[in-house]
């Protein structure tokens, strides 16, 4: 098979529809992603599906080369071309020699719960999450409940960009009927909160509106449904739980309702964000530190993780403290944060983002939001006589933002963000002044994470999956400090012309 790898410029006619286009950034750390296009679009699309059978046939060669049972579970969310894009990544499984399990319509966690009730190792989620109408990707991995990383990653680019394919064939194809309503079973067997819990059930227009109101209706909440219809175009914004115009939207609904909380969920259905019953709008790592606190009291000493983009509460509680909580902070992304609460046997890891891991007795070690959701219900059960703001106020005062992402480009962003870790460090050692104050630690597990001797700290990493560097800032001093320590931050950063304009800011 030819591969056409393209940069800027788009191929002829010919051979966009005779070769496989797959550029070579869409394999990012730990998911795949690429600009698929949609009618209208002048951006130069990254993929095409004869791109999309190539990537099949990889991996169905990496699973083969790797001593894998060939059996594999595909399932697509619900984007106009998702489905096209599975069947063509089908196809080239199956000249692989895979043994397909397709479940359909799905959210990423449905498919990673199929690998352990379907006994398929393997996955791969056709899905670009909360990314704009026009992208997709694949969501895999080999050993449940567990995705690809980058060693992963870059053996399966390098088995594609090369076509080094073994093509075997006596691969079959088998669509599993009903299993949307199996996830569900298992998802709410014996859960059931005592207390009348009205909830707006957010989902931006993802796929998620298929499964989250019913389920949050089978645990006994009344549901108060915002955007749950299906629509790839997403009219309103992106469901993005992280993102600050979804959230003021469940502000806005929660505020009109009288709900006892808002639950955004995201377009894949793996993250959930927060809205409480006053209107507040509470960044995940927040809401991570009152499960925390919830599920320690229930069982002692338990260790957590949490990506190096939340709160330093995590450390610093008194309610964990005292709960002899352990908590790790490690590498953003999802598939880093799975691995790390499997090695470590964590009961919990917890991502900023809204990616929360949880681990026997209370999960399988993957991310679903739909098991967030029950367990933040079940939290808000057990406290009857709190709200989700008195749970929210119970926590010490500290001032953060949004995670914030000014663009760079793919095949410019690391090295961006090498030479902001190397000004740090220089900084440190000289013992250079930052915001008023030494630096007291650096933190580069992933990125760069400084702290002041006040406890504001700030953090600079490339984004796993977009074209972006990502910054956030915490501050338990004031809003003052945050800004200012922000402003240090950003100066630094702004050192590196390539670094565009912030997506968001505060």
């Amino acid at each position: 098979m030819s591969l056409n790898i393209v940069g800027q410029a788009r191929p002829n006619t010919l051979a966009f529809e005779t070769s496989a286009l797959v550029k070579a950034t869409g394999f990012r750390e730990y998911d795949a992603r690429w600009w698929f296009g949609h009618p209208g679009s002048e951006k130069e699309p990254e993929l095409n599906l004869m791109g999309a059978q190539a990537l099949g046939m990889g991996l169905g060669t990496f699973i083969r080369r790797k001593g894998l049972p060939p059996e594999i579970v595909t399932g697509h969310d619900f984007r106009s071309y998702s489905m096209g894009i599975k069947m063509a990544l089908v196809s080239g499984l199956m000249a692989a020699g895979a043994r397909v399990k397709d479940i359909g319509l799905a959210l990423s966690p449905m498919a990673y719960f199929a690998q352990f009730a379907l006994d398929a190792p393997s996955v791969a989620m056709v899905t670009a999450s909360h990314n704009e109408n026009g992208w997709t990707g694949v969501k895999m991995g080999t050993q449940r409940p567990l995705t690809f990383g980058p060693e992963e990653m870059t053996a399966l680019k390098t088995l594609v960009l090369a076509g080094d394919f073994d093509l075997v064939g006596g691969g079959s194809y088998e669509f599993v009927p009903g299993f949307r309503d199996r996830y569900i079973e298992d998802l709410t067997d014996g859960k059931k909160v005592g207390r009348t819990l009205r909830v707006v059930a957010a989902c931006g227009n993802g796929t998620a509106g298929a499964f989250a109101p019913e389920v949050l209706e089978r645990i006994g909440c009344e549901v108060i449904p915002l955007d749950t219809e299906l629509d790839h175009t997403f009219p309103r914004y992106n469901p993005n739980p992280e993102d600050m115009h979804m959230l003021h939207a469940i502000r806005e609904k929660v505020l009109e309702t009288g709900a006892d909380i808002g639950l955004g969920f995201d377009g894949d259905g793996d993250r959930c964000g927060v809205v409480d019953n006053e209107g507040n709008e509470i960044f995940a790592d927040k809401i991570g530190v009152m499960l925390a606190r919830d599920i320690s009291a229930l069982h002692p000493k338990s260790v957590f993780v949490a990506d190096v983009k939340s709160t330093g509460l995590f450390m610093t509680d008194p309610v964990l403290m005292k709960n002899g909580a352990v908590t790790d902070y490690w590498k953003t992304g999802h598939s880093y944060i799975k691995r790390r609460v499997a090695e470590l046997d964590a009961i919990a890891g917890f991502e900023k983002s809204g990616h929360f891991f949880f681990n026997a007795p209370i999960g399988r070690g993957y991310d679903d939001a739909l098991i967030t959701a029950i367990a933040i219900c079940e939290m808000l059960d057990r406290s009857p006589k709190k709200t989700m703001a008195d749970l929210y106020r119970d926590l010490p005062p500290t001032f953060g933002t949004p995670t914030m992402s000014p663009h760079c480009p793919d095949e410019e962003k690391y090295g961006v963000v090498d030479k902001v870790v190397g000004a740090f460090t220089k900084m440190k050692g000289d013992g250079t002044a930052f915001a008023g104050q030494p630096l007291a630690d650096l933190v580069t597990v992933n990125g760069v994470r400084v702290t002041t001797p006040d406890g504001t700290w700030g953090l600079v990493r490339a984004s796993s999956n977009k074209p972006e560097i990502v910054v956030v800032v915490e501050s338990p001093v004031s809003p003052e400090r945050r800004r200012e320590v922000f402003e240090a931050l950003d100066a630094v950063l702004r050192r590196n012309p390539e670094v565009g304009a912030y997506n968001q800011t505060f």
